[in-house]
Protein backbone atom coordinates (compact mmCIF):
# COMPACT_ATOMS: atom_id res chain seq x y z
CA UNK A 1 0.00 0.00 0.00
CA UNK A 2 1.19 3.51 -0.78
CA UNK A 3 0.46 6.58 -2.89
CA UNK A 4 0.86 4.70 -6.20
CA UNK A 5 -1.16 1.61 -5.28
CA UNK A 6 -4.80 1.21 -6.24
CA UNK A 7 -5.83 -0.25 -2.86
CA UNK A 8 -5.14 2.33 -0.19
CA UNK A 9 -4.28 2.29 3.48
CA UNK A 10 -7.22 3.92 5.32
CA UNK A 11 -5.16 7.06 6.03
CA UNK A 12 -4.37 7.50 2.33
CA UNK A 13 -7.91 6.59 1.24
CA UNK A 14 -9.58 9.10 3.56
CA UNK A 15 -7.01 11.85 2.94
CA UNK A 16 -9.20 13.20 0.11
CA UNK A 17 -12.00 13.82 2.63
CA UNK A 18 -9.70 16.15 4.62
CA UNK A 19 -7.23 17.49 2.07
CA UNK A 20 -9.59 18.59 -0.71
CA UNK A 21 -11.96 20.64 1.49
CA UNK A 22 -8.87 22.43 2.85
CA UNK A 23 -7.55 23.03 -0.68
CA UNK A 24 -10.93 24.36 -1.83
CA UNK A 25 -11.32 26.67 1.16
CA UNK A 26 -7.71 27.82 0.98
CA UNK A 27 -7.86 28.41 -2.76
CA UNK A 28 -11.12 30.34 -2.41
CA UNK A 29 -9.51 32.49 0.30
CA UNK A 30 -6.51 33.19 -1.94
CA UNK A 31 -8.84 34.20 -4.77
CA UNK A 32 -10.90 36.43 -2.47
CA UNK A 33 -7.84 38.23 -1.09
CA UNK A 34 -5.38 38.36 -4.00
CA UNK A 35 -7.14 37.88 -7.32
CA UNK A 36 -7.75 40.93 -9.38
CA UNK A 37 -10.57 41.19 -11.87
CA UNK A 38 -14.21 40.38 -11.70
CA UNK A 39 -15.55 38.10 -8.99
CA UNK A 40 -18.27 37.07 -11.48
CA UNK A 41 -15.67 35.84 -13.96
CA UNK A 42 -13.91 33.83 -11.26
CA UNK A 43 -17.20 32.40 -9.99
CA UNK A 44 -18.17 31.50 -13.57
CA UNK A 45 -14.80 29.73 -14.03
CA UNK A 46 -15.35 27.78 -10.80
CA UNK A 47 -18.89 26.78 -11.78
CA UNK A 48 -17.71 25.78 -15.26
CA UNK A 49 -14.94 23.69 -13.66
CA UNK A 50 -17.47 22.02 -11.37
CA UNK A 51 -19.83 21.21 -14.25
CA UNK A 52 -16.95 20.05 -16.44
CA UNK A 53 -16.00 17.54 -13.74
CA UNK A 54 -19.21 15.57 -14.32
CA UNK A 55 -18.23 14.91 -17.95
CA UNK A 56 -14.62 14.14 -16.99
CA UNK A 57 -15.90 11.70 -14.33
CA UNK A 58 -18.11 9.95 -16.90
CA UNK A 59 -15.40 9.82 -19.59
CA UNK A 60 -12.68 8.58 -17.21
CA UNK A 61 -14.95 5.87 -15.84
CA UNK A 62 -16.28 4.73 -19.21
CA UNK A 63 -13.25 4.99 -21.48
CA UNK A 64 -10.25 4.72 -19.13
CA UNK A 65 -11.37 2.58 -16.18
CA UNK A 66 -13.50 0.28 -18.36
CA UNK A 67 -11.45 0.40 -21.53
CA UNK A 68 -7.74 1.08 -21.19
CA UNK A 69 -5.19 -1.33 -19.76
CA UNK A 70 -3.79 -1.26 -17.02
CA UNK A 71 -6.56 0.94 -15.55
CA UNK A 72 -9.22 -1.54 -16.64
CA UNK A 73 -7.60 -4.42 -14.74
CA UNK A 74 -7.15 -2.21 -11.66
CA UNK A 75 -10.78 -1.11 -11.83
CA UNK A 76 -11.95 -4.72 -12.17
CA UNK A 77 -10.48 -5.26 -8.70
CA UNK A 78 -12.87 -2.61 -7.42
CA UNK A 79 -15.79 -4.45 -9.03
CA UNK A 80 -14.62 -7.73 -7.48
CA UNK A 81 -14.10 -6.17 -4.03
CA UNK A 82 -16.52 -3.22 -3.80
CA UNK A 83 -16.01 -2.67 -0.06
CA UNK A 84 -12.20 -2.49 -0.27
CA UNK A 85 -10.60 0.95 0.04
CA UNK A 86 -9.67 1.19 -3.61
CA UNK A 87 -9.07 4.44 -5.46
CA UNK A 88 -6.57 7.00 -6.60
CA UNK A 89 -4.37 8.45 -3.88
CA UNK A 90 -4.48 12.15 -3.05
CA UNK A 91 -0.91 12.81 -4.33
CA UNK A 92 -1.78 11.20 -7.68
CA UNK A 93 -5.11 13.02 -8.11
CA UNK A 94 -3.67 16.36 -6.99
CA UNK A 95 -0.80 16.02 -9.45
CA UNK A 96 -3.31 15.23 -12.21
CA UNK A 97 -5.31 18.38 -11.38
CA UNK A 98 -2.15 20.50 -11.41
CA UNK A 99 -0.76 19.09 -14.66
CA UNK A 100 -4.00 18.55 -16.62
CA UNK A 101 -6.10 21.50 -15.42
CA UNK A 102 -4.25 24.23 -13.52
CA UNK A 103 -1.20 24.46 -15.75
CA UNK A 104 -2.89 24.44 -19.20
CA UNK A 105 -5.77 26.71 -18.15
CA UNK A 106 -3.25 29.08 -16.59
CA UNK A 107 -1.33 29.22 -19.86
CA UNK A 108 -4.56 29.90 -21.78
CA UNK A 109 -6.51 32.17 -19.42
CA UNK A 110 -4.22 33.34 -16.64
CA UNK A 111 -3.48 32.08 -13.14
CA UNK A 112 -6.58 33.39 -11.31
CA UNK A 113 -9.10 31.95 -13.76
CA UNK A 114 -7.08 28.72 -13.78
CA UNK A 115 -7.17 28.55 -9.99
CA UNK A 116 -10.93 29.17 -9.94
CA UNK A 117 -11.60 26.55 -12.64
CA UNK A 118 -9.32 24.04 -10.91
CA UNK A 119 -11.07 24.63 -7.58
CA UNK A 120 -14.41 24.01 -9.29
CA UNK A 121 -13.17 20.75 -10.77
CA UNK A 122 -11.67 19.81 -7.42
CA UNK A 123 -15.05 20.43 -5.74
CA UNK A 124 -16.64 18.15 -8.34
CA UNK A 125 -14.02 15.51 -7.64
CA UNK A 126 -14.61 15.81 -3.90
CA UNK A 127 -18.33 15.29 -4.50
CA UNK A 128 -17.48 12.22 -6.58
CA UNK A 129 -15.21 10.80 -3.86
CA UNK A 130 -17.88 11.27 -1.19
CA UNK A 131 -20.74 9.91 -3.32
CA UNK A 132 -18.72 6.92 -4.52
CA UNK A 133 -17.66 6.05 -0.98
CA UNK A 134 -21.25 6.49 0.24
CA UNK A 135 -22.56 4.30 -2.58
CA UNK A 136 -20.47 1.44 -1.23
CA UNK A 137 -20.43 2.08 2.51
CA UNK A 138 -23.38 4.19 3.70
CA UNK A 139 -27.12 3.70 3.93
CA UNK A 140 -29.44 6.15 2.22
CA UNK A 141 -33.04 7.08 2.83
CA UNK A 142 -35.22 5.45 0.11
CA UNK A 143 -36.19 7.98 -2.54
CA UNK A 144 -33.43 10.45 -1.61
CA UNK A 145 -30.87 11.75 -4.10
CA UNK A 146 -28.20 9.58 -2.47
CA UNK A 147 -30.47 6.53 -2.68
CA UNK A 148 -30.82 7.12 -6.46
CA UNK A 149 -27.02 7.51 -6.80
CA UNK A 150 -26.48 4.26 -4.85
CA UNK A 151 -29.06 2.48 -7.03
CA UNK A 152 -27.44 3.67 -10.27
CA UNK A 153 -24.02 2.63 -9.02
CA UNK A 154 -25.38 -0.76 -7.97
CA UNK A 155 -26.71 -1.19 -11.52
CA UNK A 156 -23.22 -0.36 -12.79
CA UNK A 157 -21.75 -3.08 -10.56
CA UNK A 158 -24.08 -5.83 -11.84
CA UNK A 159 -22.18 -8.67 -13.55
CA UNK A 160 -22.00 -7.96 -17.26
CA UNK A 161 -23.32 -4.39 -16.94
CA UNK A 162 -22.05 -1.89 -19.48
CA UNK A 163 -23.53 1.36 -18.33
CA UNK A 164 -24.27 3.71 -15.47
CA UNK A 165 -20.77 5.24 -15.55
CA UNK A 166 -21.78 8.49 -13.87
CA UNK A 167 -21.41 8.39 -10.10
CA UNK A 168 -22.57 11.90 -9.15
CA UNK A 169 -25.12 12.25 -11.97
CA UNK A 170 -26.80 10.15 -14.65
CA UNK A 171 -26.90 13.10 -17.05
CA UNK A 172 -24.08 11.87 -19.31
CA UNK A 173 -25.38 8.28 -19.19
CA UNK A 174 -28.67 9.60 -20.58
CA UNK A 175 -26.89 11.77 -23.18
CA UNK A 176 -24.78 8.84 -24.45
CA UNK A 177 -27.39 6.11 -23.95
CA UNK A 178 -25.47 4.19 -21.30
CA UNK A 179 -28.24 4.30 -18.69
CA UNK A 180 -29.61 0.88 -19.79
CA UNK A 181 -33.22 2.10 -19.50
CA UNK A 182 -33.46 5.65 -20.82
CA UNK A 183 -33.68 7.27 -17.38
CA UNK A 184 -33.21 7.04 -13.65
CA UNK A 185 -33.92 3.62 -12.14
Amino acid sequence: MGPFKFEQHPVMYFADFVFYPLVILGGAAVLAVHAGGSARVLLAAAVLGFLTWSFVEYALHRFILHGLWPFKSWHETHHERPFALIGSSTPVSMTAFAVLVLWPVSAAAGPWIALAATLGMTAGYLLYVVVHHAAHHWRARPGSWMWVRKRCHALHHRPGASGWYGVTTSFWDRVFGTDDSGGEP
